[in-house]
């Protein structure tokens, strides 16, 4: 089952956001599925889709919603990069983190929810799953090829739920002296998981990108798939 719900924000306003719910009536676990930077397009609305046959309530919110609701985007031409960057460029990652703090609020009160819900994030998501996981009181969270990491290790102390982090070793937007600081500071944190993906670059799990890479993904996704059997159930 699938629909469009309504989540109000902290500070007025209300956004929408994407959910796929499994069959039955419960109680599932939810999961937060947070956008990249081409807002919730098919990819995103996939992954959800996937997380409901797994067993899961998935939640994807607009993020971009302050700046252009409902925006749909593609990775396929140039005019669509250059409005995802600037989408990117515009957004606020503070207010970013508490429409997602609202979204976990009502994922735990839908029909159907256990009250145990969690997140995952991809690329800019990657990023704000990251601070998911040292602002909110998610339950679980999953981070593949976050962008701006190293700007923010000095929150990692504040880690308390668990972080699963997927890391592209050829990222081209996280050089490798971010990346090395990264992996520094994290590896061996507690309630933190870091995996390192050999010779594969950003959205390397992107079914249909450009370097996408179905080996990876899968021993990625499969990882993905056992933290949150884990943590969640």
């Amino acid at each position: 089952m699938t629909k469009t719900i309504t989540i109000q924000a902290h500070d007025g306003g209300a956004f929408s956001a994407y959910v796929a719910a499994p069959a039955g009536t419960g109680p599932f676990p939810a999961v937060v599925v947070i956008q990249e930077i081409f807002g919730v397009n098919d990819v995103m609305r996939a992954i959800c889709d996937g997380l409901a046959k797994d067993g899961y309530i998935a939640v994807c919110p607009d993020l971009f919603w302050r700046q252009e609701p409902d925006i749909q985007l593609t990775d396929r031409s140039e005019a669509e990069w250059k409005r995802a960057f600037e989408l990117f460029g515009g957004f606020d990652v503070d207010l970013g983190v508490e429409d997602l703090k609202s979204t976990l609020a009502a994922a735990r009160t839908l029909d159907g929810a256990s009250g145990k819900v969690g997140s995952i994030g991809y690329c800019l998501g990657g990023k704000l799953a990251y601070l998911l996981a040292t602002r909110s009181d998610s339950d679980a969270n999953v981070s593949y090829y976050g962008v701006g990491l190293d700007e923010l290790l000095g929150e990692a102390g504040n880690i308390r739920s668990p972080l699963l982090m997927h890391i592209a070793e050829k990222d081209k937007f996280v050089p490798p002296e971010a990346q090395k600081k990264i992996v520094d500071a994290l590896l061996n944190k507690p309630h933190v998981t870091l995996h390192v993906y050999q010779g594969v670059d950003h959205a390397f799990a992107r079914i249909g990108g450009e370097h996408y890479d179905g080996a990876m993904a899968e021993t990625a996704n499969d990882r993905t798939r056992k933290h949150l059997k884990a943590h969640l159930g």
